[in-house]
């Protein structure tokens, strides 16, 4: 499985232009902020102003950009381009790590909003070194379309499953030929109803005469603080995303105050967020391809048509469900905003479930080592163990 690095594939380095750090600074010198009141720093509100005020202060002068994307280029970055169906070619951006093993099992590793390639960072020493009685893993980390250093999708329609045909054709120009779409797949944001007496009846049964955990308790609660709450940010980008665009797109401090909200809101209280990695992740999204206001549509296309996966609520079609043969692992963390692992089995056959007592929206940022350590466990190369069946069906060694 040796991957094809041909002319198709090329090597990348990040190599923001001097203009643009000018054109930033310039704009974090003319910032405005409101002015201050009681509840300038309430939480319940948004980001605090003394929060944002002290980013933006840090922004201006210490952070060093540079310094960010000398770190950022530490890791194997490529560009490539593929053909999606009705939108032509598309150049993709990813990581490609692979491992010692010839045999390692290829990963495909898919970030979400307000997050992107650079989350995988921490999880490729974990994964990829060969140990012996261990998976190992060849890693790849693509930069969405609208997102990173991939290009700008400007036509209507590029919805999930759009993304996950771009992803896919990534996987197949580095030359994985044994890769067989989804063999199996391991979620950390569970998407699921809670199984009913009709469909599931045996899950159904299980969950009611199984009382919760405490993350259980703790996850629950979280997920109705933010239905109650924190959809906001959904409802507009599902809805309105060229307006909140603007205000991405034009707005340096606008773009930080809308993330970093949900940085420290979806993430576990015990992970502390540098100063300077908030700024990373903001500044990566300045800094990208297409720029920040591309990002958001992804919300808005997928409520559009049969062929899209979510609707305006934050929820998933009933058309577009889980694909029900695919062997799923299950990772549940309490500040996630998922559902439970009793609702996750509806999903698909589980091969591999854990709860965790703490941890948030980020895992891959906030509990690197815990997330290796369920994959591994789930692809457990231990007589009868996942990976095994895997390597089968590979026909790995």
């Amino acid at each position: 499985m040796n991957p094809r690095m041909t002319s198709e594939v090329r090597p990348f380095k990040i190599a923001v232009p001097e203009g643009e750090l000018t054109k930033l600074k310039c704009k974090l010198n003319a910032a405005s902020f409101p002015p201050d009141t009681a509840f300038s720093d309430d939480w319940e509100r948004g980001s605090p102003q003394a929060d944002v005020k002290r980013l933006v202060a840090r922004w201006k002068e210490g952070f060093d950009w540079r310094a960010a994307e000398a770190e950022l280029n530490k890791i194997p970055q490529f560009t490539t381009s593929v053909d999606v169906d009705g939108f032509g070619s598309i150049e993709m951006h990813f990581v490609h790590q692979r491992s010692q093993d010839e045999n390692a099992i290829p990963l495909l590793f898919c970030h979400g909003w307000p997050g992107g390639f650079w989350e995988v960072r921490k999880l490729l020493p974990l994964l990829t070194p060969q140990n012996v009685g261990e998976p190992s893993f060849h890693v790849v980390a693509p930069s969405h379309p609208n997102f990173g250093f991939s290009e700008e999708v400007a036509k209507p329609g590029f919805n999930g499953r759009k993304y996950a045909e771009a992803a896919h054709k990534v996987m197949l120009r580095l030359g994985y030929d044994k890769y067989e779409n989804v063999l199996a797949s391991h979620i950390n944001m569970i998407l699921a109803d809670p199984p009913t007496l009709l469909q599931h009846p045996m899950l159904y049964l299980r969950a009611l005469l199984t009382p919760h955990t405490a993350p259980e308790k703790a996850m629950l609660a979280n997920v109705k603080k933010l239905m109650d709450k924190g959809m906001g940010y959904n409802l507009q980008q599902s809805t309105k995303p060229a307006t909140i665009g603007f205000a991405l797109a034009d707005s340096p401090v606008a773009l930080l105050a809308w993330q970093y909200e949900k940085l420290i809101g979806w993430s576990d209280d015990d992970y502390r967020w540098g100063d300077d990695e908030v700024l990373t992740w903001a500044s990566l999204y300045i800094f990208s391809r297409p720029g920040p206001a591309a990002s958001v549509r992804i919300y808005y296309e997928d409520t559009l048509g049969d062929d899209g996966f979510g609707d305006a609520s934050g929820g998933i079609k009933e058309s577009k469900r889980w694909n029900g043969a695919v062997p799923l692992g299950l990772s549940s963390f309490p500040r996630d905003m998922g559902a439970l692992i009793s609702s996750g089995r509806t999903l698909g056959p589980v091969v591999f479930e854990r709860a965790h007592e703490r941890g948030g929206h980020f895992p891959a940022t906030e509990r690197p080592e815990v997330l290796a350590g369920d994959l591994k466990d789930m692809f457990s190369l231990s007589p009868g163990g996942f990976g095994r069946a895997v390597q089968d069906r590979l026909k790995l060694k």
